[in-house]
């Protein structure tokens, strides 16, 4: 197991919820939740300590949210001011290693390895970055220091709020801080792979630690076996990412209402799929896969995702394969959320020789026309742009 790299994992605490408790000082010590309202369908993006203890965590339901904690104080989420508090912490990242990687608004990587000579061992460096966003920003953060990013985000996991954990480098120590954590704190351990483990009576990391890669391929295959037992005995060879490229892109709608007109979800859906060809041209990429997202009135959510003959960028093709994967499945129950994402980008289109009448005359031509529509909404503005569909409802493009 290496040792000689030395990574740290800064994770601010309850990032949007203490900056707003920051600025508003009367929010201090209350239970804040940055989110949508109560009274209206959204979620919780975050929330303060002092909700968390209610039982109220992000993604939750504002209206569960308000059931558990009726004495919160709902805010609105501020992006923008959120975006430039960001900035200045990651500032502060750069002023001791220009190897950082984000993870989020409000956590990266930081690889000190080089900065040692500079300014002290790697939890001297994780104690003057915490000092510098206390005393510049009013905030506090929790950092995880060891010599990889699995454990370094394990590390800064169990500080939380406003601490520092140090994970030792010797192998005896790293298995030790291990051992005891569940199974399900395992890098890409969800739910359904976290009770396959428990029912097979691995329920801590030791556990994992005291298999055989046999016995634990027999559970849940040799490449994932190996896979946790590697992370289970600390190892971790993934490399700080300084820059870091979109490998999807989704676009959802959440409606006020849940929606039982497959006519309106279509509108919705061409309306999704056209913002997600704008944004891949925008950033010169084709997409190999297409994906659905549903979810329906009760929570349950799928996705059906197809893979393209060719990557593609233009909406034509985009909003196609969205309405075949649509109008494939059964609609039962009325739907929450409709969404339309790509993956699988590529820069350049490898082509491909066709007996039949070339398809890429119609394709070039449809990304072209794309392409002219983008230059006219940035001339003329987004909303002066409309588009009307085979039934001939006019929609805003």
């Amino acid at each position: 197991m290496p040792n000689d790299r030395s990574i740290l994992h800064v994770d601010m605490d309850a990032f949007f919820a203490a900056v707003e408790q920051h600025d508003h000082p009367e929010l201090r010590g209350k239970p804040v939740i940055v989110g949508a309202p109560a009274n209206q369908r959204g979620v919780v993006a975050t929330c303060s300590y002092e909700a968390r203890v209610f039982g109220v965590h992000s993604a939750m339901p504002s209206h569960e949210a308000f059931q558990r904690c009726p004495q919160a104080i709902f805010v609105p989420p501020d992006m923008p001011r959120y975006a430039a508090i960001s900035r200045q912490v990651f500032a502060i990242f750069e002023r001791f290693t220009p190897l950082v990687e984000p993870v989020s608004i409000d956590e990266a990587f930081l690889d000190v390895s080089g900065s040692k000579r500079l300014f002290g061992e790697p939890e001297v460096i994780a104690a003057c970055i915490r000092a510098a966003i206390q005393a510049e920003m009013g905030l506090t953060a929790s950092v995880g220091v060891a010599g990889n990013k699995f454990l370094a985000k394990l590390a800064s996991e169990s500080s939380k709020p406003d601490g520092l954990t140090v994970v030792p480098r010797e192998r005896a120590g790293v298995l030790d801080f291990l051992a005891p954590l569940p199974v399900g704190r395992l890098w890409g351990v969800g739910k359904v792979m976290r009770e396959l483990l428990e029912n097979h009576n691995y329920r801590v990391i030791g556990d994992i630690q005291r298999a055989s890669e046999a016995s634990l391929a027999a559970v849940v295959g040799r490449h994932v076996a190996n896979h946790l037992l590697h992370l289970a005995f600390g190892e971790d060879e993934r490399e700080i990412e300084t820059e870091s490229e979109e490998k999807s892109i989704s676009r959802e709608h959440t409606f006020s209402v849940d929606c039982r007109d497959p006519e309106h979800m279509r509108a919705v859906l061409r309306d999704l799929a056209d913002d997600v060809g704008r944004h891949l041209r925008e950033i010169g990429k084709f997409a190999a896969v297409g994906r659905l997202k549903l979810r329906w009135s009760d929570f349950q959510t799928l996705t059906r995702q197809r893979t393209f003959p060719l990557p593609v960028c233009d909406d034509f093709t985009l909003r196609r394969l969205a309405l075949e994967l649509f109008e494939a499945e059964p609609r039962i129950l009325p739907v929450r959320l409709i969404g339309f994402g790509v993956s699988g980008f590529a820069a350049e289109r490898h082509e491909q020789l066709s007996l039949f009448a070339d398809p890429a005359e119609r394709r070039d031509r449809d990304e072209k026309l794309c392409r002219t529509v983008d230059g006219l909404r940035t001339k003329l503005g987004r909303d002066q742009i409309v588009r009307a569909d085979a039934v001939g409802r006019i929609h805003k493009s």
